[in-house]
């Protein structure tokens, strides 16, 4: 059975909205069987990622950055999950009230080490979320998932 994990840091009422589109992108009926583990960034773990296949990710980006919370993550797994998980699919979303640019730079410096695949084009938005970017984000999740079948 293919594994996936949504990790997020969904503080607002917006970017929790965008966390249920994603995980409802991984729970498609026509992607048949896929076991989705959702975990707030301060609570995966360096086993939740060596037991996925694939990864969605989410976070706000604060004062340009990406959020403490999915930093932590990072921080926690990377030097344990970096070679076990190199090539495997990915995605992500970055919502910000102004300005994502720094978030969207360390987005790609911390997944480019740790060599994962990028299947879907980031979300990447600031403002308010509308059902495009809800669309978005269910796509980019089954894109994910379906990246692993």
């Amino acid at each position: 059975m293919v594994s996936v994990l949504l990790v997020h840091h969904s503080p607002s009422p917006s970017t929790q909205r965008i966390a249920e589109a994603a995980e409802a992108g991984l729970r498609l009926p026509e992607l048949g069987d896929i076991d989705v583990t959702v975990r707030p960034a301060l609570e995966a773990t360096v086993d939740d990622v060596l037991a996925a296949d694939a990864y969605v990710l989410g976070t706000t980006a604060n004062f340009g950055y990406i959020s403490g919370a999915l930093k932590h993550f990072f921080d926690t797994t990377y030097d344990a999950v970096r070679e076990p998980t190199a090539g495997r699919p990915f995605s992500y979303w970055i919502h910000g009230g102004y300005d994502t640019t720094g978030a969207e730079t360390a987005m790609t410096q911390i997944t480019t080490g740790l060599g994962w695949s990028l299947v879907f084009d980031p979300l990447v938005l600031t403002g308010a979320v509308d059902e495009e970017h809800l669309e978005t984000a269910t796509e980019l999740a089954a894109t994910v998932a379906a990246s692993t079948l």
